[in-house]
């Protein structure tokens, strides 16, 4: 698992296995957001596996699973109402983390060149979905 920090209340992670959820809950996140859809890919652990684990140590969890190749507005506003209400430290994850990126960075009222460069701090790029970000 590779956890990047975007902001202080808001984690980035790659697919998270089953070994992963110990240390997730050991990190203190108190929600966590899976972004791919359990039919996505290879096989991997899937929401209901993750959600039984966490949730049984007192970590909320959300499955909002989405076509990273094509984020819909409405996917932005799902998964923003969900970091707002969530209580914090919030993980969100998927394959590789960039769509959560994309996700956050698309909800942002914020330049376009500030928000691509708090994403790329994380190692991450979105470049591709620049002219969607707010200038």
């Amino acid at each position: 698992m590779l956890l990047r920090t975007l902001t202080p209340n808001l984690s980035l992670a790659d697919q998270l296995t089953e070994d992963d959820l110990a240390e997730v809950i050991a990190q203190g996140y108190k929600t966590v957001i899976c972004n791919r859809p359990d039919e996505e890919g290879d096989a991997h652990l899937n929401a209901q596996q993750a959600k039984a684990v966490l949730q049984a140590a007192g970590v909320e969890f959300h499955y909002l699973p989405v076509n990273g190749a094509a984020i819909t507005d409405q996917d932005v506003i799902d998964h923003h109402d969900l970091l707002d209400q969530a209580e914090g430290p919030v993980l969100t994850y998927c394959r590789t983390g960039t769509r959560c990126a994309k996700l956050w960075a698309l909800a942002q009222e914020a330049d376009a060149d500030e928000v691509i460069q708090a994403v790329a701090r994380t190692g991450l790029n979105i470049e591709d979905i620049r002219d969607r970000l707010t200038t």
